[in-house]
């Protein structure tokens, strides 16, 4: 059965929102790049929420030419929405009805893993109906110090049990934290 892993940027405070606005820590030699890479290379499909889509749907085609553009712009790519009705970055699909139905079947289908960016809604119907296999956390060290309710990991929902698998420590302070849903 195919694996679902959701890569997520997060400060230390707990804000997950807009870190693209984020002000540099600092390089790490490439290897964050690299380790996103990888994860994006191990997978063949990836799943978001309508905000994720709206984010990188503007970028990501824009880009070619290096590992990470073209991989993520070749694979399958599905975005779970109500609203969503025509996307236009290619290979995108809409599951404009019950996303655990069809995401229970794209993890039963043949195929190598399926990473989700983003920590929103969907993440949280994910992890409360036992679809979320792997969260890795890239905590970076700051505070951003601003925001609400909307701009943090936390959710309302029931309780998620992890186990801590891998820790990465990149020369920019970022630690990648990588736990196992039980």
């Amino acid at each position: 059965m195919r694996r679902i892993i959701n890569s997520t940027y997060i400060s230390v405070d707990g804000a997950i929102e807009n870190p693209h606005h984020w002000p540099s820590t600092g390089s790490d030699g490439g290897v964050g790049q690299q380790v996103q890479t990888d994860l994006l290379q191990s997978c063949d499909a990836l799943i978001m929420g309508r905000r994720t889509y709206e984010g990188f749907a503007p970028v990501w085609p824009t880009r070619s030419g290096d590992p990470y553009s073209d991989q993520i712009n070749s694979m399958d790519k599905f975005v779970v929405s109500s609203t969503l009705k025509d996307p236009e970055w290619h290979n995108t699909t809409v599951i404009d009805d019950d996303p655990v139905v069809a995401i229970e079947a794209m993890k039963a289908r043949p195929g190598k893993n399926i990473v989700q960016y983003g920590f929103g809604r969907l993440t949280h119907t994910l992890l409360d109906n036992g679809l979320l296999d792997e969260l890795r956390l890239w905590v970076h060290p700051l505070l951003v110090r601003g925001g609400g309710p909307q701009d943090l990991l936390y959710r309302d929902g029931t309780l998620a049990q992890l186990e801590l698998d891998t820790v990465t420590k990149l020369d920019s302070g970022i630690v990648i934290l990588g736990y196992q849903v039980r």
